[in-house]
């Protein structure tokens, strides 16, 4: 068999020539030339037909790979088969140029081409290859999901699965169909050689896709000064868009780009390295440069919260951020990340500084009326129940600052014995105090020292309601609200005594006891004008809080009105034939009850003294 093929001609003897005159043999055409060459004709045939520089022909308006998908994959063949060909001859010595030549103007037609089918595809899928529709195609294609056979109840049922499940994977190769291309093409190119061209083309389209997409999400490039000079409430409102765009720019934006230019381009991590680099930097940059920006800004209490809420925004998605820009060339998207956290975290531990420092610099001389809860302890306790809300963000910020004081104080003097003491517990606790005693130097405001212990009883049931009644009360504990509990009832019980004892001298020890009448006139009179002078001082006091009020005016009436009745009771009877006795015996015992009853509403809701005084002596004259 193999004479077969190489044998030649055999010299007849009388023309054989002798050995030192046979001329040199030619090259010989092997096998793989002959396969080459026939890779070379086929290739010719496809990408002279769909050669765009011909400005005649259908094929300058037309996608090859929308026309004739079938087609579309046999002329990626044939640039394959090309470049096999164009290997094999040149490393064959006995390969003519011209070969190369054809082949080498082949490939260059055949690239210019595919250019066109890559950017085309890129330009009409600009929606469908959206970072959403990216990420569901990727995830979806991964997913190695058993077959199941589902339960179904009627036939409708199994239409409408049908229908569901069609629209569901027509959605999906709305965007795995051009993604597949977008590969295929690029794993040509740059298998080629030619993937400088293809990269180009695909930076372009993308980065205008990913600056678009930040854009629309509201979020704009600022410098320091643009920040500095804006008016709070303006800067607060970009802080609201921008909170509600980096989590779409971050779970659907980059992750959906990244996850594309790493499909797109998986054979090569070089250039799917520096195409998601160049396309997403920038906007990256700008992105997560802003938060830095507002922390540089003038820092005040009120900004508090916003400043906590970007931080906590960045906190919370680092995982992913980490993992979309870990490429070294994008590492300047990570450091800028890690120092806006950083400037984030300074600005909170000011702006608590600050906070503090505002609340022992409070200068308020002007006494709250009838008592009342300061406006200072209203701020305070709000603002440290919505820090609340940021508990695990502030122990982050905080855990390498403890709480350092000037002054030591007793760890007792604000410990939270019950709870687990972390560095945001106690420091809330410390700032409780800091208002607690700035609260208590108030209270030389008060000329009625039964009204100073109102005062101070009001504002210090109102920490403890507030603490018990929202997340303060898992930092401070259950022994701090009892301590602080135990408090409010010593100041309620200063109060009743300071501002009830007059009255209560007004009786004798022994109400009970023989006196005469001159002497049961002369109590009567002390305890009308002790009891009038204390409801007209104290009608315009008020307790905020229903329970303790109720409280308070029990604790009174307990104590008034059992001694008032059995004095009443013992000596009315002897005063009752003398002239002007209903003038002096003003009160009965039932009436004292509606009076107190009138008692620390306020102003507004205090009843009249002189009205009171009229039904009550209307009840006793009709005895």
């Amino acid at each position: 068999m193999r004479n077969l093929f190489f044998r030649s001609a055999s010299p007849s003897p009388s023309n054989s020539p002798s050995r030192s005159t046979i001329p040199p043999s030619s090259p010989r055409h092997s096998f793989s030339d002959s396969l080459m060459e026939e890779n070379i004709e086929i290739a010719q045939t496809l990408i002279t037909k769909w050669d765009s520089s011909d400005a005649s022909s259908y094929t300058k308006i037309t996608s090859l790979f929308y026309d004739n998908r079938q087609e579309a994959k046999l002329y990626l063949k044939c640039v394959t088969d090309l470049q096999s060909a164009m290997h094999h001859f040149v490393n064959s010595p006995d390969s003519s140029a011209e070969k190369l030549i054809k082949a080498q103007t082949l490939m260059q037609t055949a690239m210019k081409r595919l250019e066109k089918e890559f950017y085309q595809i890129l330009s009409d899928n600009r929606e469908n290859l959206d970072a959403e529709t990216v990420s569901s195609s990727r995830s979806s294609e991964s997913r190695a999901s058993p077959p199941r056979t589902p339960t179904r109840s009627s036939v409708s049922d199994l239409e409408s699965e049908s229908e569901d499940e069609s629209t569901f994977l027509e959605g999906e190769q709305i965007a795995t169909i051009p993604m597949k291309d977008l590969k295929s093409i690029a794993d040509c190119m740059i298998s080629a050689g030619y993937g400088k061209e293809c990269v180009k083309i695909y930076k372009i389209i993308r980065k205008s896709i990913v600056d678009e997409g930040l854009y629309h999400l509201g979020v704009e490039k600022l410098s320091l000064s643009q920040v500095q000079k804006m008016d709070w409430k303006v800067l607060e409102t970009k802080i609201k868009y921008w909170l509600n765009a980096v989590k779409v720019a971050v779970k659907n934006l980059f992750y959906g780009e990244r996850m594309l230019c790493d499909y797109v381009f998986s054979a090569s991590n070089s250039i799917r390295e520096s195409c998601f680099s160049e396309i997403s930097k920038e906007a990256a940059m700008t992105l997560f440069g802003f938060p830095e920006l507002v922390a540089r800004c003038k820092k005040s209490p009120e900004k508090m919260f916003r400043t906590l809420d970007l931080y906590q925004a960045i906190s919370d998605l680092w995982p992913e951020i980490e993992s979309i820009f870990s490429f070294e060339s994008t590492s300047a998207v990570r450091s800028l990340g890690v120092s806006s956290l950083i400037k984030l975290g300074e600005a909170v531990r000011t702006m608590l500084e600050d906070f503090e420092a505002a609340i022992q610099k409070d200068h308020s001389k002007t006494a709250v009326p009838a008592g009342g809860v300061h406006p200072l302890t209203r701020y305070v306790m709000n603002y440290l129940t919505f820090l609340t809300d940021y508990t695990e963000i502030l122990a982050d910020i905080f855990a390498d600052y403890p709480l350092t004081l000037q002054t030591p104080l007793p760890e007792a003097y604000f410990g939270c014995y019950d709870v687990d003491e972390s560095l945001i517990s106690v420091r809330i606790a410390w700032l409780v105090l800091v208002l607690l005693c700035k609260l208590d130097g108030k209270t030389e405001l008060y000329k009625d020292v039964a009204l100073s212990y109102l005062f101070l009883a009001n504002n210090l049931q109102y920490v403890v309601a507030k603490v018990r009644n929202s997340n303060l009360k898992y930092l401070l504990g259950d022994y701090w609200v009892g301590k602080h509990e135990s408090k409010v009832k010593q100041y309620a019980g200063n109060y009743e005594r300071m501002g009830w004892s007059k009255v209560y001298a007004s009786l004798p020890e022994n109400p009970t006891a023989e006196i005469s009448s001159d002497q049961a006139k002369k109590y009567f009179k002390q305890f009308n004008a002790a009891f009038e002078e204390a409801y007209k001082k104290q009608s315009s006091w008020v307790v905020t809080d229903p329970k303790l009020r109720d409280e308070l005016k029990v604790a009174v009436a307990k104590k008034l009105v059992p001694a008032y009745r059995e004095f009443y009771e013992k000596h009315r009877v002897g005063l009752r034939r003398e002239c002007g006795v209903d003038s002096l015996v003003r009160y009965a015992p039932e009436n004292l009850d509606n009076y107190l009853s009138d008692l620390l509403y306020g102003a507004s809701g205090a009843g009249s003294v002189s009205s009171s005084f009229s039904m009550s002596c209307s009840n006793s004259q009709g005895r």
